[in-house]
């Protein structure tokens, strides 16, 4: 009885290890399978989580205008993008690829992938704890180049103020290092090279009525004069030294 019972335990033992060697096999090549297919799945993209509420940011912007915004606004343009991306061969996988070479892409992809990315970026130069930024690179940048940092707060006012319609103003940075403001109409960016400037953005604001018209009417300036308030030059500072740093 006792040498029955080894000579199953050895049995046991044999084809057990076989069937969890077999077992292991199957699971890694299905685990290949899985991993071969994500490189032919359809890009999706997903909303940037926000960093604060949607009531932290008033009384410059009221908590209904910031939900409507990211909720249905900067949502819309993703589902949007999403599926225009899923009808096209695509050749870029990150957003700023698309950007850069948006020219090839249909309308589509375009106008909502603008939409997604500029929104992306305009809720991370916004914080309800904005500080400052004299102590910071980008500010000495800034007053370098438009000889005070209130004359550049003056311009970009003004050109928010002169853009016809829903847009976008910026301030970006040049392949040669050089800040610069300028306007987009509807969703385009410094980024898409179909600007007439081109460059990396470092601060987005959005003025399009939906951003603003809640609490502000049709009082852009308003909106404008109270949205500096509410930066977050860490936020411009690293993406300018970021660029600056690419360059070393």
């Amino acid at each position: 009885m006792r040498k029955i019972l080894i000579f199953a335990a050895i049995l046991l033992s044999i084809y057990g290890c076989s069937s969890t060697k077999e077992l292991e096999s199957s699971q890694k090549n299905n685990l290949q399978v899985n991993l071969d297919g994500m490189t032919n799945e359809k890009i999706q993209f997903e909303l940037p989580k926000l960093e604060y509420s949607f009531d932290s940011l008033e009384p410059y912007i009221d908590k209904e205008t910031m939900q409507i915004h990211y909720e249905k606004h900067h949502q819309g343009y993703l589902n949007k993008f999403n599926d225009a991306l899923s009808k096209v061969d695509k050749k870029h996988k990150t957003v700023k690829d698309i950007m850069k070479n948006i020219s090839i892409y249909p309308e589509s992809v375009r106008n909502n992938g603008g939409g997604f990315y500029n929104h992306s970026l305009y809720w991370e130069n916004l914080s309800p704890k904005s500080e400052s930024p004299e102590n910071l690179d980008i500010y000495k940048e800034i007053s370098k180049k438009y000889g005070s940092f209130d004359n550049f707060k003056k311009e970009f006012s003004s050109l928010a103020l002169s853009l016809f319609g829903s847009g976008w103003i910026w301030l970006s940075i040049d392949r040669n290092g050089e800040i610069f403001i300028s306007i987009t109409s509807n969703q385009d960016n410094p980024l898409m090279n179909i600007s007439k400037q081109q460059g990396i953005p470092l601060l987005a604001i959005d003025v399009w009525e939906h951003a603003y018209y809640l609490k502000h009417q049709n009082k852009r300036g308003d909106y404008i004069s109270s949205i500096w308030n509410i930066i977050n030059w860490d936020v411009v500072n690293k993406r300018y030294l970021d660029f600056i740093n690419s360059k070393k």
